[in-house]
């Protein structure tokens, strides 16, 4: 069984993009590097909102990536960033990524959202457009394994 990690992000300002699209960068070099990192995908959705998609070997691993590196650093960033946010992790056989149907329909049975200090009206209740359909960029593991 592998975990499938979804984030849901949608940044409230465009003044906050090119610091945001910075960290980002980071934080995907640093996945592609992670002990633990099987798959991934990036959506760039409509309003300033992303998603990610990542299938870890387990939530150990996905554990130590949050907790360290670029992703560590962005993440208190994004209380300001934001004015939605939201988390879903589940475990699966497959170690392929779902489709972002799938993510969107995992995000509103079990995800939650994720504490913002700008919430907007719809973040609590997880209320907000389905994701643009199709594939979203994928992120490719190098690291062995």
């Amino acid at each position: 069984m592998v975990l499938v990690s979804i984030t849901r992000l949608r940044i409230r300002s465009l003044r906050f993009m090119p610091r945001f699209v910075i960290h980002a960068v980071g934080s995907v070099r640093q996945t592609r590097q992670a002990d633990g990192f099987v798959a991934g995908s990036l959506l760039r959705d409509r309003k300033r909102t992303f998603w990610t998609m990542t299938v870890w070997r387990d939530q150990a691993a996905m554990r130590a990536f949050m907790s360290s590196g670029a992703h560590l650093r962005a993440m208190p960033k994004l209380l300001d960033w934001c004015d939605e946010a939201s988390v879903a992790h589940w475990t699966q056989s497959e170690t392929t990524p779902p489709d972002w149907a799938t993510a969107d329909a995992r995000m509103r049975a079990e995800g939650r959202p994720s504490k913002v200090r700008h919430p907007s009206p719809n973040h609590n209740q997880l209320a907000y457009d389905p994701p643009r359909s199709g594939a979203g960029a994928p992120i490719r593991s190098v690291s062995p394994g």
